[in-house]
């Protein structure tokens, strides 16, 4: 992968000063093709997959652990409400009674 200063210098080099995409191969030492992505892409394309991650061991289970944790997502809270501060001021505050 090149830096993006080098695909603003093969740019530049073309697009600005007017040299051939073959030119600016020969002087950056690049291949014609990849001056030819340089020029096609402003910035440098980021990897991409050309197909979906298999899970063969827990691809099963995904519709499960989904609707597991949207289960947790919508119950409400099960220990209502905490005392506020750090552990050594539980014992001086006042905890709300559970109703």
């Amino acid at each position: 992968m090149f830096a993006v200063e080098v695909y603003a210098a093969v740019r530049h080099f073309v697009f600005i000063e007017g040299n051939s995409r073959r030119e600016a191969a020969r002087v950056f030492g690049l291949s014609r093709e990849t001056v030819s992505k340089m020029c096609r892409f402003s910035l440098p394309p980021g990897y991409t997959r050309t197909k979906p991650v298999k899970k063969p061991k827990l691809g099963v289970l995904l519709p499960v652990i989904d609707a597991i944790l949207e289960a947790d997502r919508t119950a409400p809270s099960k220990h209502g409400i905490r005392p506020s501060g750090s552990s050594s001021d539980c014992a001086t505050s006042t905890v709300m009674p559970a109703v």
